[in-house]
């Protein structure tokens, strides 16, 4: 019976084995697909990592404001879209904005959801940088002559931003992985590209495990520099 049985589960090996392999060449033959969807991937997190930075220091200066009712604005604003799915912000976008007359493509729309949800994510982080600053040290500048905008500019923000900065590259990675949400409105990113895969490939755990190893790639660049510059 033993050895019936041992050539039986061999054979079955074999088979998986054979199986596996030959998916493996199937995905590998859609590399086209895959390298579409790493770029639009790239593109959409670089223009989210750049407009959301600018948008979120902006946002973030006027969070950690004096003026109550500027902080309150700009906090009951981020609060907002920090609170929402980024997936229900961007079917808003771009199906939403349509009816008021406002037409995006899918990329626009995809572009404008992720920066401005990492704006308001970013914004939280150089607020708290912002009010990090000893107060006495915007005492002394204003002391010895220097405008809001000076204190501001020579004192405050260089510190504040050497603290966030390791928060700052963690949220970058967040925003990578949140940029698979664009799949829904039809954008060929790296997700998409697995749905497409899938489609010829039926195992969709072999597929998005080779998807998602796209994104670790993607992040952990980032990863380690977030560790390096912790330890700084």
């Amino acid at each position: 019976m033993d050895a019936p049985e041992s050539a039986f589960c061999k054979s079955l090996r074999g088979k998986t084995m054979n199986l596996f392999l030959e998916q493996l060449y199937v995905i590998a033959q859609y590399y086209p697909v895959v390298l579409k969807g790493i770029g639009m991937t790239l593109a959409l997190s670089f223009i989210g990592i750049i407009a959301g930075t600018a948008f979120g220091f902006i946002l973030g200066i006027g969070r950690a404001s004096s003026h109550s009712l500027l902080a309150f604005i700009v906090g009951a604003y981020t609060d907002v879209f920090r609170g929402t799915p980024v997936l229900v912000q961007l079917f808003v976008v771009f199906f939403i904005l349509p009816e008021a007359g406002i037409e995006l493509d899918s990329f626009t729309a995809g572009a404008l959801a992720l920066s401005n949800i990492a704006a308001c994510f970013i914004s939280e982080i150089v607020a708290s940088g912002i009010k990090a600053i000893p107060i006495g040290q915007v005492e002394a500048a204003a002391s010895a002559g220097l405008t809001r905008f000076q204190q501001l500019r020579l004192i405050v923000m260089p510190q504040a931003t050497r603290m966030v900065v390791p928060s700052l590259v963690g949220q970058f990675v967040l925003l990578v992985k949140d940029s698979s949400v664009v799949s829904a409105i039809g954008l060929l990113d790296l997700t998409r590209s697995g749905w497409v895969i899938v489609q010829s490939v039926p195992n969709g755990m072999l597929v998005f495990s080779v998807v998602g190893m796209g994104y670790f790639l993607i992040c952990y660049p980032l990863i380690h520099l977030s560790r390096k510059l912790e330890k700084v």
